[in-house]
């Protein structure tokens, strides 16, 4: 990005990953746009971040095809005044199970609020930003989408399609200024990991780290991964995984 970014749009950001993601760039003096379904909570983030003194607006968005992306990321343009600079695909669903179990309603709603909505939120911000010569996005993928685990192959499946069009869009968008990137996380204690209760921990010893990953601890790579600190980083998927996929 040839000037610092001002303005965000996160995802998805009314707790865990996203919420704490929003957090990180308000305190770095950029206005943040919240988006989320729930408003109670999406207005208890702008609040903690405007008591920081930065500077929030809350977004409700039930992001699940073209229709909704697009009318959110015309309101956020709207609410950031003008541009948003940064857009984080942080929304996600992520239901686990035999394949068999899976019905056909489930497997429409991942891949539409995982994939589809990710998508035409790029199609409709990203030939803004190449307009501008300078944006960034980053997309949140996950570690199962780099490699089989048993009762995650449509989440995985999902997040390796997001992987991929991080990809293209970087080869896509960034000739024109706009760079593209995601992060995988591993096992992470949040709000919406909390069912998982032991599996979480049984499945984060399996990596060199030996323990979950906490919400800011992945929020730390999105930032990176957003601002100019990683000017010189296109197309890339940053674990952030406790060393997982490497052993």
């Amino acid at each position: 990005m040839t000037n610092p970014p001002t303005t965000a749009l996160v995802t998805g950001a009314t707790s865990g990953i996203g919420r704490a993601t929003a957090v990180q760039l308000a305190a770095q003096g950029i206005h943040v746009v919240v988006a989320g379904r729930n408003a109670e909570r999406g207005h208890e983030v702008v609040a903690q971040i405007r008591a920081a003194n930065g500077r929030a607006d809350f977004l409700e968005a039930d992001l699940h095809n073209e229709e909704t992306a697009k009318r959110a990321a015309a309101e956020a343009v709207v609410l950031a005044g003008g541009r948003i600079d940064i857009l984080v695909n942080s929304a996600g669903i992520f239901p686990f199970g035999p394949t068999a179990e899976t019905t056909e309603e489930v497997f429409d709603a991942v891949f539409d609020t995982n994939v589809k909505a990710a998508y035409f939120l790029v199609a409709a911000l990203a030939p803004l930003m190449a307009e501008r010569g300078a944006g960034a996005i980053v997309n949140i993928t996950t570690m199962v989408a780099e490699f089989g685990a048993n009762g995650m192959a449509l989440y995985g499946a999902s997040k390796a399609a997001l992987g991929l069009l991080t990809k293209s869009w970087a080869a896509e968008f960034g000739p024109k200024g706009v760079r593209v990137n995601a992060v995988g996380p591993g096992p992470t204690r949040t709000e919406g990991t909390a069912v998982m209760g032991d599996a979480l921990d049984a499945q984060a010893t399996l990596g060199p780290a030996g323990r979950p990953g906490t919400a800011d601890e992945i929020a730390n790579a999105i930032v990176f991964l957003a601002t100019d600190a990683s000017s010189f980083i296109h197309g890339a998927i940053l674990p952030v995984d406790g060393g997982r996929i490497a052993v």
